[in-house]
């Protein structure tokens, strides 16, 4: 049997398997901004969240407003809430990030870009009439860019973004106590650039609690400085901080200190900002891309630890070439990944969501088995093209159902910070169970 007709036979019977069981739905919730990528960016987190009964949305429309949505889960019906508040839409990366706490009140964070704190919240449980903008501990918060929530097992809240400006700044986390509606700052400078870089990060709590959390360093604005691939994890809710050994960090965690997954130079077409998660034993995985030393062209990677050994897989599938360098957000080829992760030990399963010229920037899905690492199944789940659009999702329905909620939008973006000439597009929500 000629090895071309295996191979898509493999594919096929995988389509079968993840796919037809379940049918895709899609849902139709309003028009939104489509002149850049602001509403599309893989660091949302979150563009969609949910509890047992609702879903909300976020995210900026024609004229650069910010609405919210909500919808009954399983319906596909959205109520939609012009909150009269306004974002530079302009510049893609003040985006809108939302959650939901331990008792149901929506948290709305936008419009940050090395600018002050505009932060909102919902006036009753399960609500989309919300507060005016609001402190939340009063500090550090002139300078704000990156704004991600990240709900704790408890139903508390943690609050990431970045005080200063690219190539020169500091993480910063506030813990909300949804009992108390109150916040406190607890880490005033987890990952300190020491004044001369700064940490992209991405993170994740896992099903036990703990908060993970990976980086790489730049050096400058300039993208092309960005390099190596840094971890850290806190099991007591972000006040201490460990490295895979158990050696407790001495904060904040400086590049001399911080433990390396995988070392990367500089000036290999790196890219921040992009996924994590983990496995049911609370292993981390990083998924990013990135050109090795001696190869033509940046690739998709998965980095691992496995058996406390960090490992790196490289998914060579892609056949052209691209290198990143220079200011503001870049028009690149393919999007940055998402990841999501199930099972454990030798049987963990992992799917990569991403965009990709190659594929006539459809939505496709990795699918990566640890056990089988030589072998890779990708499928399109949406064939139209949604131009720049990079992932983002749902997390909390996928940690209770394992359910994948996507936002989907066709943006596009003009390099270093343009704006197209673009009317307002559709913003959908596709949903399906892998």
């Amino acid at each position: 049997m000629p090895k071309k007709f295996i191979v898509t036979f493999i594919v096929l019977f995988v389509h079968s398997f993840l796919f037809a069981q379940k049918n895709i739905q899609i849902s139709e919730v309003g028009q939104g901004w489509a002149k850049n990528t602001v509403n599309t960016a893989v660091f949302r987190k979150n563009s969609l969240v949910s509890n047992q009964n609702f879903q909300y949305i976020a995210y900026y429309d024609d004229k650069g407003f910010l609405i919210v949505g909500q919808r009954k889960l399983n319906s596909s019906t959205w109520t939609l809430k012009n909150t009269g508040l306004k974002g530079n839409a302009k510049d893609a990366h003040n985006v809108i990030s939302i959650m939901l706490d331990g008792a149901n009140y929506l948290h709305v964070a936008f419009d940050h870009h090395n600018s002050k704190l505009r932060y909102i919240r919902s006036l009753e449980p399960n609500s989309l009439e919300f507060s005016a903008e609001i402190p939340m501990v009063g500090t550090q918060e002139k300078y704000v860019s990156y704004p991600e929530f990240f709900k704790l097992t408890n139903g508390n809240l943690l609050f990431m973004y970045r005080d200063g400006g690219s190539g020169n700044g500091n993480l910063m986390i506030n813990r909300y106590i949804f009992s108390e509606k109150k916040w406190l700052r607890l880490q005033d400078k987890l990952i300190d650039g020491e004044g001369k870089r700064n940490a992209y990060w991405q993170s994740y709590i896992d099903d036990k609690g703990r908060i993970h959390i990976s980086w790489v360093w730049r050096e400058s604005p300039d993208v092309a400085s960005n390099h190596d691939m840094a971890y850290a994890y806190s099991d007591d809710e972000g006040i201490t901080w460990k490295k895979t050994t158990g050696e407790l960090y001495h904060l904040p965690i400086t590049a001399k200190d911080a433990e390396y997954a995988i070392r990367i130079p500089e000036k290999s077409d790196l890219i921040n900002q992009t996924a994590m998660s983990a496995d049911e034993n609370g292993n981390p995985f990083i998924v990013s891309y990135w050109r090795d030393q001696h190869a033509d062209k940046p690739q998709y990677k998965i980095i691992y630890l496995n058996k406390g050994k960090w490992l790196t897989h490289s998914f060579d599938f892609r056949k052209t070439t691209f290198s990143l360098g220079g200011h503001g957000t870049k028009q690149i080829p393919i999007s940055r990944p998402q990841l999501l992760v199930k099972g454990k030990a030798h049987k963990t399963k992992i799917w990569m969501i991403f965009r990709d010229e190659e594929r006539n920037n459809a939505i496709s899905v990795l699918s990566w088995t640890k056990n089988k690492p030589s072998r890779i199944l990708i499928e399109d789940i949406y064939n139209n093209s949604v131009a720049a659009w990079e992932p983002t999702y749902d997390t909390e329905l996928w940690r209770s159902q394992k359910r994948l909620s996507l936002f989907v939008q066709h943006t596009v973006q003009v390099d270093g910070e343009g704006l197209a000439e673009s009317d307002s597009t559709p913003v959908r929500v596709l949903d399906l169970k892998p």
